[in-house]
């Protein structure tokens, strides 16, 4: 039973998804107004590594991660830029998609953009009014935070200490709220700015509606999951919260699910934009394999900061190549393994404990440390089995195809590609099966060599070998 830790109640708590066997995802996308540093990708690998995990539970997930295409960032942007705002919005929407691909983040089920959704926020809002919990003031639209009496519950604060720090906060827009904490549903175009028509005046939304109303047009007003970055929690998704629990009275997501911070330097410095000590993801695969990257992201606990340094990167690199050499040795043994042996149920049942062992660390959480930890133990087995001087292709076609399974939730895909060397080296082993009369073993390494694309012509000058295209 998968066991996910909610940030809402600060427990862990089983996983009993609306409908069974399906899952209702919404995880916070990027504001596109500057290519993603590396905490944006680890939002983006961590949320990807747990959608893999429940797939390979079972779970018809569908995922949404939205693009904020309309944001005060990305006003600023377009004037530095000397670009429009869409354009902005669509030349980073464009490297997010890039950058990711390369880090095998998986493309959302739904990747919804706010300038489809003006309509749609506009209504929301005027229900919200319509319910006392929003008001107008000069063409802008306020949420009345105190009215939703559970406001402050998901970042574990009260009213009265986010007051304080709301009351110390200066300029124009404080002074025409009813209260400090009010947050902005609508804002009023200023000169110069992109706007659309509404009940209220030209203007444009407010960056937390957007997601509300997103996330319930496509997903329906309960979600099973929702998901973002640590410093979402407060205020963005807490807002979400009292908007969409008081625009549709039902409870807005059941399990909340945040990744930690990426941290830079000796102090463990939480890496961001405003601190202006970030690094890109777009940067950082200019000089480091993607897979790296993606291993490097995606093998710690989500919930746990990770520190980003060149110690950090080398030690997944390192690991990385370990697994890959297991896989590259396992396959090459492969071509020269037998038919099955008496011991293949033993060793069958000893490769399906370690499987059992992964899903246990999975389950917890999605622990993804402990869950590479057991997919090291079974790389440690396949080396062990293949040093054998008897292998059974099943046996180890069992024990690989799995192997490739559990690193792929972690984003990392293997080819089944034998170097040119090793082709070679069968070639050979295939060419004295035929002098010693064993044409058993000489078909069978054909066969074996044909299933991994390698085409063999035996000529009067001696055996051509090419890749099928």
């Amino acid at each position: 039973m998968i066991k996910i830790y909610n940030t809402l109640t600060r427990e862990k708590e089983e996983f009993h998804p609306i409908t069974e066997g399906k899952v209702k995802m919404y995880v916070c996308g990027p504001t596109v107004y500057n290519y993603i540093h590396i905490g944006n990708g680890r939002s983006a690998v961590s949320f990807d590594t747990i959608r893999r995990y429940l797939e390979f539970r079972g779970y018809d997930v569908d995922y949404v991660s939205n693009f904020t295409d309309v944001d005060d960032k990305i006003i600023r942007a377009a004037k530095e830029l000397e670009i429009t705002t869409p354009e902005v919005a669509e030349r980073f929407i464009k490297a997010f998609m890039e950058d990711t691909s390369q880090l095998n983040v998986k493309p959302a089920d739904h990747h919804p953009r706010v300038v489809d959704y003006i309509q749609n926020i506009i209504e929301f809002i005027q229900v919200l009014i319509d319910k006392d919990y929003a008001y107008v003031v000069d063409g802008d639209v306020y949420y009345r935070t105190r009215k939703f009496a559970e406001y402050g519950r998901l970042s574990d604060q009260s009213v009265d200490e986010l007051e304080v720090g709301a009351s110390q906060r200066t300029g124009a827009e404080q002074q025409v709220k009813e209260d400090p904490l009010d947050f902005a549903l609508w804002k009023n175009a200023k000169q110069g700015e992109v706007f659309w028509s509404s009940p209220w005046g030209n203007g444009r939304p407010g960056w937390h509606i957007e997601c509300s109303v997103m996330a319930t047009q496509l997903l329906g007003d309960t979600l099973d999951i929702h998901g973002g970055g640590q410093d979402l929690e407060f205020p963005h998704h807490e807002n979400e919260i009292a908007q969409s629990e008081a625009k549709t009275g039902e409870k807005f997501a059941n399990y909340w699910m945040h990744n930690g911070y990426v941290t830079i330097g000796e102090d463990d410095e939480k890496m961001s934009k405003s601190l202006g000590n970030f690094v890109t993801v777009h940067e950082i695969l200019q000089e480091i394999d993607p897979q790296v990257v993606r291993f490097f992201l995606a093998t710690t606990q989500y919930r746990r900061p990770l520190r980003y340094s060149q110690k950090t990167l080398t030690e997944a690199n390192n690991n990385l190549q370990r697994l890959k050499n297991t896989y590259e040795n396992a396959v090459f043994r492969l071509n020269n393994a037998t038919n099955s042996l008496t011991d293949d149920n033993e060793k069958i049942a000893e490769v399906n404990q370690l499987i059992n062992q992964f899903i246990t660390a999975m389950d917890d959480d999605f622990n993804a440390a402990n869950g590479i930890t057991v997919v090291y133990e079974l790389a440690k087995w396949v080396n062990r089995y293949i040093e054998q001087d008897t292998v059974s292709y099943e046996v180890l076609r069992f024990a690989l195809d799995n192997f490739i399974e559990l690193v792929a939730i972690f984003g990392i895909v293997f080819e089944e590609n034998l170097a040119d060397e090793q082709v070679e080296q069968l070639i050979e082993e295939r060419n004295q099966a035929r002098k010693n009369k064993d044409f058993a073993r000489s078909d069978e390494i054909r066969d074996q060599l044909k299933e991994q694309g390698i085409i063999l012509e035996d000529t009067p000058q001696g055996t051509r070998w090419r890749r099928k295209s």
